[in-house]
């Protein structure tokens, strides 16, 4: 069944954007996907609450698009899960808009994937920093998936990594235009990365 994917993209700093913003611009060329670039959309953080429950409502998939910002999102992020994720709409009495959703993250983070773990730099996974958003995802009824990242995004450009994760985004974006992601396959990963490789993923998308 074809699904209405949408995304959130935050980043405040996009022309020094090697990675997230030849995503962003490849995300606006799938077909079923609609983009936002919240930043350029709301420069004052004044943030519209119609329109943004509009587009939950109108849409399947929802993704928030960012660099991780010490450890967490972009400030307007954070703005509009405050403004727009109100109770009873997103949550609460009669609060059931999000029901049954898919939400995920496709994140770039500077430091490299060893760094995300217990004995690494930042003695936390991925999965563990992003709580609060799966959280979220929990509390609003919406499912949960694991991050598509790009880890040591500052080298990624030199080390020739953006075009793999740029082919890999695509084939993202269309299955879930496509309604063929395996939700329950896919949450077993700690990043959505590793579901696009697995050989389960490739025989479904084979079919």
């Amino acid at each position: 069944m074809t699904q209405k994917v949408l995304v959130l993209f935050a980043h405040p700093s996009q022309h020094r954007s090697e990675v997230n913003k030849p995503l962003f611009d490849l995300a606006k060329q799938v077909e079923g996907v609609t983009t936002v670039d919240l930043y350029a959309e709301y420069p004052t953080f004044n943030i519209n609450i119609d329109r943004e429950q509009q587009r939950l409502l109108d849409h399947d998939v929802i993704i928030f698009q960012f660099p991780l910002y010490w450890y967490s999102t972009p400030a307007i992020l954070k703005e509009w899960q405050d403004l727009v994720l109100e109770y009873t709409f997103a949550y609460g009495t009669d609060g059931n808009a999000l029901v049954d959703k898919t939400f995920f993250c496709s994140l770039t983070a500077g430091g490299k994937a060893e760094a995300y773990r217990a004995e690494g730099y930042n003695h936390f996974t991925i999965r563990q920093l992003l709580y609060p958003l799966e959280q979220m995802a929990s509390l609003t009824g919406m499912y949960y998936l694991p991050p598509f990242g790009l880890f040591g995004s500052r080298t990624a450009l030199e080390e020739k990594r953006i075009d793999v994760h740029l082919a890999e985004w695509r084939t993202l974006l269309q299955r879930c235009v496509a309604g063929d992601i395996n939700r329950e396959h896919a949450a077993q990963f700690d990043k959505l990365n590793h579901y696009l490789g697995d050989d389960q993923f490739k025989m479904e998308a084979a079919k």
